[in-house]
This record gives C-alpha cells, structure tokens and sequence, in this order.
C-alpha cells in the first residue's frame, strides 16, 4: 500500500526536512545513508535487466551508492520493507544470539 511518507531506504526513518527533488548530497539523517540511490528510486526492480525498469537509463553498477541518474524519483512508503537478504541475515543472527 503507497503512501506519500519518503522513508531511508536501509532504516526505514522519515526523510525529513530534504528538499525535492533529492540532490545527489542528500543524506538520511539517521543511518547517514545515501539516499539519491536505485535503492531508493521507483524504477528499482530487481527482476528487470540492470535491476531497472527505465530502459534507456544507464547502467549504475552499486545500488546503494549516491548516482548521477536522470531518471532518479524517490519511492515514496519505503518504511518497513527489507531485503529478503537482510532479513534472512538478521533472523540467522536472532536464532544465533537469541
């Protein structure tokens, strides 16, 4: 379900107070992550070719690194979503340490 918050893509934080559109600059004020990132654009799809869903945007190697993509827009209601990865990781660590 959509929603108009824009939330960090790797903690989930409300990204406030950062102007839109995002500069290649911009920051979560949190985790410090980058955030004009494939992760966090709409067009990031994993099951498409370079992980992108805009055809005739260039191809940008490192997902999680600030890019200078034109095609750039913010998915907004981010919050709370995870890789399956990461969450496969964290529950390793939970069964782990309990």
């Amino acid at each position: 379900m959509p929603t108009d918050t824009l939330n960090c893509w790797r903690c989930g934080a409300a990204v406030v107070a950062e102007p839109l559109p995002l500069s290649r600059t911009a920051e979560c004020r949190q985790c410090r992550a980058e955030l004009h990132v494939c992760r966090m654009c709409e067009f990031y799809d994993t099951s498409r070719a370079n992980a992108c869903r805009e055809p005739v945007a260039e191809p940008v190697a490192d997902k999680a690194r600030a890019n200078f993509c034109g095609w750039f827009r913010p998915r907004h209601g981010l919050a709370g979503q995870q890789d399956d990865a990461a969450a496969a990781a964290r529950q390793a660590l939970d069964d782990l340490f309990g």
